[in-house]
């Protein structure tokens, strides 16, 4: 099955600290870019990074944790999660919520870890278990 690509804008109000982030820290293959904007692939998906000024944050109780909202990521296999996360701890990245099993046992238990990114948007990575339960009730 084939699934659309998505095209997503964020803000970031350094794109030298947005370039070190997403290519280096994230490894992702950076695209076109200007004096204002970056494009860069998302495994697969076209994330842009524009230059703007920072946006007000919330957060939700999820599992025990307070998950920040708006927030964005990738559902990852188990595998590309824990590499994720190894690489991440590696280049000395604060978590905003630590990687972890969330809803063990549960309907949809997966892996996830939420972090910002130099601009302060909260990204979040999960895998989980049984793909299938991606939108278990």
């Amino acid at each position: 099955m084939s699934i659309p690509r998505f095209h997503l804008a964020m803000p970031v109000d350094d794109l030298a600290a947005a370039r070190a982030f997403y290519g280096d820290v994230l490894g992702l293959e950076q695209g076109r870019s200007s004096d204002t904007w970056i494009d860069w692939n998302l495994h697969g998906h076209q994330f842009v990074t524009h230059l703007a000024p920072r946006i007000e944050r919330a957060h939700n109780p999820v599992d025990g944790h307070d998950v920040p909202v708006p927030h964005f990521g990738l559902l990852l296999s188990t595998d590309e999660f824990h590499a994720l996360a190894a690489r991440l701890k590696e280049a000395g990245t604060r978590f905003v919520i630590e990687p972890y099993l969330r809803f063990a046992g549960q309907p949809g238990e997966q892996w996830t870890m939420f972090l910002l990114d130099p601009a302060g948007n909260a990204l979040e990575f999960k895998a989980f278990a049984d793909d299938a339960q991606v939108f278990a009730t």
